[in-house]
């Protein structure tokens, strides 16, 4: 099973930092996750946005990149600053 972690204000988003799914059959790449989880998951396209980067296992990745059920996914919003 795959583990999703949401950092910064996606953890505010979906309502948890992070959970343990499996993933259907139609989603082996990065592209896919963001639209099936976003619209799984009613979140209004807050998992599309361009800004939002992912990793997977600890390695920063451009979409689409292809994912599996013994990933650990990361959705990073952008980090602000002063």
């Amino acid at each position: 099973m795959a583990q999703i972690l949401f950092f910064g204000r996606l953890m505010d988003v979906t309502g948890k930092a992070e959970e343990t799914i499996t993933l259907p059959d139609t989603v082996r790449d990065t592209s896919a996750l963001r639209r099936w989880l976003d619209q799984d998951r009613g979140l209004q396209g807050a998992l599309l946005e361009k800004t939002i980067r992912l990793a997977i296992n600890n390695e920063i990745v451009a979409d689409p990149h292809p994912v599996n059920d013994n990933d650990e996914i990361a959705f990073m919003p952008p980090v602000g600053g002063g």
